[in-house]
């Protein structure tokens, strides 16, 4: 008999069982809002669904820090029909979290990727004089960006966009980047922050919201297993090679810079784990 046998069983099981949980329609939460005067700070999402796959740390800035998280729709995928209809989710999954979402175009933007940016300066340069809008109107004191090779080509593109965004802003602009994974690991991530098990079955129940696309591929499921990979990574990515792993469940990796003097740069020297106990607030305030 191998004693592991029923412990990955249990874990096969779970993911089974999930398949029948409902997709969108749960009840709201009865929370209250961050005051609109609050703390801002912005997601720049790639596609619908992103918010909820990075957001670990924009909902613990949310609940425990009370800042205003937007999320702003880059794209709305690349299927023109889709594309409304992902708005529609978009906008259900982020109000069900307590998000607001802001849009870039009516359809989002087309063709945000390293290609259009070598090869159409045309239309590359009006999609940054988008973002750079948002940007200065929003005054954030934090974005969260993909990092510059998570693989997928509108992930890169929103990368780039947005760095050549923050270029256009003056001198005196600032903020903190913080650089996302999903496709791609990042080569260097800085930042460990840690996620509750109530914070992550929100996650989960907000991208469900996104019916059509966790339908087709059902890996909101595949998203704890992820998450609990994340600290078998991040105790030696982020807190030092042969380190300790903490006692964390979940947790998603970052890198956390300072744009500032118009460029990007870092703002300590080691890397920083955030417990379900600690205020990440308290984390920003040191960063800024």
């Amino acid at each position: 008999m191998n004693p592991y046998h029923n412990f990955v069983a249990a874990f096969a099981q779970l993911v089974t069982q999930g398949k029948s949980l409902p997709l969108g329609g749960i009840p709201p939460h009865n929370k209250s809002r961050p005051a609109a005067d609050a703390p801002a700070a912005l997601i720049f999402s790639p596609h619908p669904d992103d918010e909820c796959l990075i957001g670990g740390f924009a909902l613990r800035l949310m609940r425990e820090a009370r800042w205003r998280v937007v999320n702003v729709a880059v794209t709305q995928g690349s299927n023109q029909d889709r594309q409304q209809p992902r708005l529609q989710e978009l906008k259900n999954a982020c109000g069900w979290l307590g998000f607001e979402v802001e849009q870039t175009a009516p359809n989002g933007l087309e063709k945000i990727n390293p290609k259009t940016r070598t090869n159409d300066s045309r239309h590359w340069s009006e999609a940054v004089k988008i973002i750079a809008a948002i940007l200065a109107r929003h005054q954030p004191q934090a974005i969260f960006v993909p990092h510059e090779f998570d693989w997928n080509s509108t992930h890169i593109g929103t990368h780039f966009l947005v760095m050549d965004a923050l270029k256009t802003l003056p001198p005196d602009f600032q903020c903190l980047v913080i650089e996302t994974e999903y496709w791609a690991p990042l080569p260097t991530p800085n930042l460990m922050v840690a996620s509750g098990v109530d914070d992550v079955a929100d996650l989960l129940a907000a991208l469900s919201f996104h019916v059509e696309e966790v339908r087709r591929n059902p890996y909101h499921l595949r998203m704890p297993a992820w998450l609990q990979d994340n600290v078998r990574r991040g105790a030696e990515l982020v807190g030092g090679q042969g380190g300790a792993a903490p006692d964390f469940m979940f947790a998603t990796l970052y890198r956390l810079r300072q744009w500032k003097n118009g460029c990007v740069g870092n703002v300590w020297r080691d890397g920083k784990q955030v417990s379900v106990t600690e205020n990440p607030g308290d984390l920003i305030r040191e960063a800024s």
